[in-house]
C-alpha cells in the first residue's frame, strides 16, 4: 500500500454575485450533480460523505468514499479537511475555496485542493499513478467549472 497525491489550484472570475456562487458551492446535491465521477454527497451537519464512481488507475479500479469536515465562512471561504475519525477511508481531500468581490463586478473564486489516495500499488508506481490522478483531477475540474457556469447562467 502506498499513498499517492494530486493537487489542483485554480481561479476564475465569475459574473455572478458572490451569494449565488456561495449557494451553489454549499449545495451538496448540486455539487454531486455537476461534478464528474461523484455519484452522491450526503451532508450530516459539517460532515459531507462523498461517494464516487469507479475510476481506473493502472489496472485496478477504485470507487472512493471519503468524509470531509466542512468549515463554512459564509460567502468568504470554505475549508474542507478529511474527517480524522475516518481512519478506515483510503481517500482524503484537503482544501479551500475562497470567494471575493471582483473589482469589475462579479466574484473572484479560487480553489486549492489536494487529494491523497492509498492504493494497493508499490511506491515505485508513484510517477505513473500520480500522472493518472492529475489527469482525472484536471478533467473533473474542467467539467465542474463548465457545469457550474451553466448552473449560474453564465454559459
Amino acid at each position: 500500500m502506498a499513498t499517492f497525491r494530486a493537487r489542483d489550484r485554480s481561479s476564475a472570475v465569475l459574473r455572478s454575485p458572490r451569494g449565488e456562487v456561495w449557494a451553489a458551492l454549499t449545495d451538496p446535491d448540486l455539487i454531486a450533480k455537476i461534478t464528474p465521477y461523484v455519484t452522491s454527497i450526503t451532508a450530516d451537519g459539517d460532515r459531507w460523505v462523498w461517494r464516487m464512481g469507479t475510476i481506473p488507475v493502472l489496472g485496478i479500479s477504485v470507487a472512493p468514499t471519503f468524509t470531509e469536515v466542512m468549515e463554512l465562512h459564509p460567502e468568504e471561504r470554505i475549508v474542507f479537511s478529511h474527517d480524522p475519525a475516518r481512519k478506515d477511508e483510503m481517500t482524503a481531500v484537503e482544501g479551500t475555496y475562497v470567494l471575493a468581490d471582483h473589482a469589475g463586478g462579479g466574484t473572484d473564486v479560487s480553489i486549492d485542493l489536494e487529494i491523497a489516495c492509498s492504493l494497493p500499488l508499490p511506491g515505485l508506481a508513484r510517477p505513473a499513478v500520480e500522472r493518472v490522478m492529475a489527469g482525472v483531477v484536471k478533467h473533473m475540474g474542467s467539467v465542474f467549472s463548465r457545469n457550474l457556469l451553466k448552473h449560474l447562467g453564465e454559459a
